[in-house]
Parts: structure tokens; C-alpha cells; sequence
């Protein structure tokens, strides 16, 4: 598999230790609502924790969301395939994510779930729960009151076509799909999985993000696009830092 001179997996987590200094600053301006949205293995959830450490935001991990839900499901037995009893599961769920400087801690009914919802079988849980119309309606409602006032960075598929599509900064970041699969195979416990295994996962995750009836993957239409192919993190952050500053000189 071709490796192009991109930002790899480890380097876009670093981000969450060791943030360039020029990342804070602007503490008066206008709070917003950004959205960021765009497929797995994109950088999106590292995007969005750096803007939120930079603004003082709130980071609203939407994936983390659907993973506590679907690690939910996998414990209690209930079939990832079944919406009406994915949505009641939901509605005796209770998901927290509580801001640190490592990024969030994701609480599950009060247990810390944040190590176990990055291992492989939740990822991919979470891809077949998100595909139900209520189960993503649920989630909908909660993102929606977490992120009412203002002051928040939410990534996910659909945030800027379906959870907010009012948000002041709509940013879709995307990468060729080759790229988005390294990164997420260095990301993977042990590298254990072989790269090609994790390049066929991602295509056909993509692909029912992309083909599902309800939200699927698609850019808002005042979506600024980024593709982080070619770019490294600290080039995706200046290009969404200058997208966010605009928007907020435009609301001032």
C-alpha cells in the first residue's frame, strides 16, 4: 500500500499532548458552533480537540456517543440489527463525557468506557448502530442540548446536515481513503490487525455511511471542505482556525 507524505495516525493523536503554542489565543471573540464532519479515519475527532483547547469550547464527540451505545448493546446482548430495541437501550442509557486535557473521559452509566469504546469490535458496532433512524434521533435530541448555548465543537456525519444545521462554522474533512486506513491502522492496540484488513473495513464503512437512508455522509452544502490527504496536522489546523476566525469576525 502506498504511504503519501500525510500526517500519520500517531502524529494526529499527539496533538492532544503536545499542541503547538500558536493554538491559544482569542479568548473574547464570539462563541460558536462548529461542526465537523467527514468518514472514518478523516482526523475529524483530533480536529475538533484541538479547536475546542484553542476557543475554550466544549468538544462534543458525537462517535464517542454511538460507541458507549453500542459497547452497551454488545454487553446486554442486544442485536445491533434491531432499531426498536437499540432505542429503548438508549433511552435507559445515560452517556457523560467530561472535558480533560488528554481529551474527553466517556462515561457509560457511570463506568469509564473511554479505553474499551476504541477497540475494533465497538468501532465497528457503533457504524451499525448509527445506521437506525431512531436510535440517530435520540442522539440528535442529546447532542442537541449539549450544544444549545453555544461555545461547542461536535464532530461526527451529520452534524452540520442534521444536528445543527444552523452551525455558524460547517467544516468536512475527508482524505483518500487509503490514507484515513493507515492512520487508522497505526491508531489500532498493538497494530494488530493487518493494513489491508483495516483498508476493506474502512471502504465498507464508508460505504454505509454514504448509502444509509437516514443522514448519510454527505457535506452540507455551506460546507467548507478540507482534504487532509496531503496535509499535515498543523496544516488542517490552520486552515480550519482561519475558517472559524472569518465566521467570527463575521458575527461580531
Amino acid at each position: 500500500m502506498s504511504n503519501p507524505p500525510v500526517a500519520s495516525g500517531q502524529e494526529l493523536a499527539a496533538s492532544n499532548q503536545q499542541p503547538s503554542d500558536n493554538l491559544f489565543t482569542h479568548p473574547h471573540m464570539k462563541k460558536l458552533i462548529i461542526a465537523i464532519d467527514g468518514p472514518a479515519g478523516s482526523g475529524k475527532s483530533t480536529l475538533a480537540s484541538l479547536l475546542a483547547r484553542k476557543y475554550g469550547y466544549v468538544n462534543i464527540e458525537t462517535g464517542a456517543m454511538y460507541r458507549a451505545l453500542a459497547l452497551k448493546a454488545i454487553e446486554t446482548g442486544v442485536p445491533l440489527d434491531d432499531a426498536e430495541a437499540l432505542h429503548e437501550l438508549a433511552q435507559r442509557t445515560k452517556i457523560e463525557l467530561q472535558p480533560r486535557l488528554d481529551g474527553n473521559r466517556v462515561l457509560l452509566d457511570g463506568a469509564d468506557v473511554t479505553e474499551r469504546i476504541r477497540q475494533q469490535d465497538v468501532t465497528d458496532g457503533a457504524s451499525k448502530v448509527s445506521v437506525h433512524p431512531p436510535v440517530r434521533e435520540w442522539m440528535v435530541s442529546r447532542q442537541r442540548e449539549m450544544g444549545a448555548v453555544g461555545g461547542v465543537v461536535m464532530e461526527g456525519r451529520d452534524i452540520g446536515t442534521k444536528v445543527f444545521p444552523n452551525a455558524e462554522v460547517k467544516i468536512f474533512l475527508d482524505a483518500d481513503p487509503e490514507v484515513r486506513g493507515n492512520r487508522r491502522f497505526l491508531q489500532a492496540p498493538l497494530a494488530s490487525l493487518h493494513q489491508n484488513a483495516v483498508l476493506a473495513e474502512m471502504r465498507e464503512r464508508d460505504k454505509r455511511d454514504r448509502t444509509r437512508a437516514d443522514s448519510p455522509l454527505v457535506p452540507a452544502p455551506d460546507a467548507v471542505l478540507i482534504d487532509s490527504t496531503f496535509l499535515t496536522l498543523e496544516q488542517v489546523a490552520e486552515k480550519a482556525i482561519e475558517i472559524v476566525e472569518s465566521r467570527q469576525k463575521a458575527q461580531a
